[in-house]
């Protein structure tokens, strides 16, 4: 029977007095400075976002060449300095520049949306907090909620009488919806614990309401909010097209009849960057007071 023999790993060579043993040379990674951690974040934001808009100018100079009058990227900006060269004239009822159009729009939205958040937010509150109150709108809810913006238009004209209040009756029960469905979701996901607690400190609704519920749902409503400011930007484009007057709206209408299609593609713009600057806007109040930012 063989016996096994323990190996000793061969010791490392002693150092001969005098010489110098070279160690392989050891790497330090090295973190950025802040200025070009700061550079590359801002790159990887900037660049995807200025090749999607490459992309649509491109998709846009593509459509004016296969299509007949179509205005090409550079007609159409051209037309937008002179159209921003004076924003605010005013030259009679019929001939006013387009910012009097967007803070025509603006104010309508405004009324309209202030209204909802008037209503739709204590409604949302009750819903979610009592039962009785859930069981009675809650089909409400479900069946005008889906209901087409512009068919609430001639309701409104019938109440009023008049396109401004019907323009902003719109904005209203269409906006209303996101704000109360939030806020009332929110109050469903209050821990239970919360409310057990009140119950033991015999607190008063009105207290439960003050320092429980509205700090903790407050999150879900500033979500409701920013969808609904969404919408009634939306709708009151729609709004304005059909019931005349001063609004961004009506100018895309009327610029329409006078075949000019640089400045309808110019108002899109505008509409859509007002609509951004609306949202983040918003979103910015929310991450504010967002727990999770805390």
């Amino acid at each position: 029977m063989k016996q096994t023999q323990n190996v000793k790993p061969a010791a490392a060579p002693a150092a001969v007095p005098g010489e110098v043993i070279t160690l392989p040379p050891v790497q330090v990674r090295r973190r950025a400075p802040a200025a070009g951690r700061v550079l590359r974040n801002i790159a990887e934001r900037t660049i995807p976002a200025v090749l999607g808009l490459g992309l649509l100018v491109l998709a846009w100079q593509l459509a004016a060449i296969n299509s007949k009058g179509f205005p090409t990227p550079l007609s159409t900006l051209d037309s937008a300095l002179t159209l921003f060269a004076d924003p605010f004239y005013n030259n009679g009822p019929n001939d006013v520049g387009v910012g009097w159009n967007v803070l025509a729009s603006l104010q309508r939205v405004a009324v309209g949306f202030g209204l909802a958040a008037l209503v739709g937010i204590p409604l949302g509150f009750l819903i979610g907090r009592f039962v009785f109150f859930s069981r009675m709108f809650s089909p409400l809810i479900a069946l005008l909620r889906p209901v087409s913006p512009l068919a609430w238009l001639p309701i409104g004209l019938l109440l009023f009488q008049k396109a401004e209040p019907a323009s902003s009756w719109t904005i209203f029960i269409c906006s209303i919806w996101p704000m109360v469905i939030n806020t009332a979701e929110g109050v469903r996901r209050i821990p239970q614990d919360y409310l057990n607690v009140a119950r033991v400190l015999q607190l008063s609704e009105w207290t439960v309401m003050r320092k429980i519920l509205f700090p903790a749902v407050l999150p879900a409503v500033l979500t409701g909010v920013r969808l609904s400011i969404g919408i009634a930007w939306l709708v009151i484009v729609a709004a304005e097209m059909l019931t005349g007057g001063l609004g961004i709206g009506f100018w895309i209408w009327n610029e329409w009849n006078n075949l000019n299609v640089e400045n309808i593609l110019i108002a899109i713009v505008i509409i859509g960057v007002v609509g951004l600057v609306l949202e983040q806007g918003l979103m910015l109040i929310a991450r504010r007071f967002s727990w999770q930012d805390k």
